[in-house]
C-alpha cells in the first residue's frame, strides 16, 4: 500500500506526534478535576491505517513516552510503585500500550465487514482506549500487591479514575478517531 518512504515518514510522524502530545500538556484535556489523554488516539489511527505491526511500533513509543514521563513527573499511585519496584512500575507503563493496537486491530477488523462496519473504527477507538486503562489501572492495582505495597488503600481511587478517566477517553477517542482516519485514509491513496 505504501512504498517504504511514505510508511516509514508517516511512522515518524506519529512517533513525533506522540512524543509531542505526552511531553507537553497538549496530550491531556482537562475535565474538570481530571485529565484525559489522548495519546492512544495516534496509536490506533496509525494502526488503523498502517496494521498492526506498526501499531505495536506507535504503542511501544507511547509506552516510552510514559516510562520518560513516570521518572520525571510520577503520579502520586506511580511514584509509589516506582519506588517500590522498578520494573513492575516500567512494566506497568509499557504493556498496557502494547495491547492497544491489538485490541483496535482485532476490533476494527472483525466489525469492518459487518453491519456495524461504518462504526469499526469508533469501536476501535473506543476499545483500544478501555484496554489502556483497563490493563493500566489493573496492572497498577496488581503491582501494588506484587510489591508490597497496600493496594486496598488506593482501590477506591484506581477505580474511581478508571470508570472516569476510562469513560471520557474512550468516548474522546470515539469521536476523535473516526474523521482523523477517514481524511488521513483518503489523503494517502491520492499520494
Amino acid at each position: 500500500m505504501y512504498n517504504k518512504t511514505q510508511h516509514f515518514t508517516l511512522v515518524a510522524l506519529f512517533v513525533g506526534l506522540i512524543i509531542l502530545l505526552g511531553m507537553t500538556p497538549l496530550g491531556l484535556i482537562p475535565l474538570g478535576f481530571i485529565y484525559v489523554t489522548i495519546l492512544c488516539v495516534p496509536v490506533i489511527i496509525g494502526t488503523l491505517l498502517m496494521g498492526l505491526h506498526t501499531g505495536i511500533l506507535l504503542g511501544a513509543a507511547f509506552g516510552a513516552v510514559s516510562t520518560i514521563k513516570m521518572f520525571i513527573a510520577p503520579s502520586a499511585l506511580a511514584g509509589n510503585l516506582l519506588g517500590a519496584n522498578v520494573f513492575l512500575a516500567v512494566t506497568m507503563c509499557i504493556l498496557p500500550r502494547l495491547l492497544i493496537p491489538v485490541a483496535a486491530h482485532l476490533t476494527y477488523h472483525s466489525l469492518l465487514k459487518s453491519k456495524a462496519g461504518k462504526l469499526s473504527s469508533a469501536a476501535a477507538a473506543a476499545i483500544g482506549s478501555l484496554t489502556n486503562t483497563v490493563f493500566y489501572l489493573g496492572l497498577m492495582l496488581f503491582f501494588y500487591s506484587l510489591a508490597g505495597l497496600d493496594g486496598t488503600a488506593v482501590q477506591t481511587l484506581i477505580l474511581s479514575t478508571g470508570l472516569i478517566a476510562g469513560t471520557s477517553e474512550a468516548v474522546v477517542a470515539a469521536l476523535l478517531v473516526p474523521p482523523i482516519f477517514f481524511a488521513l485514509q483518503k489523503l494517502v491513496k491520492k499520494a
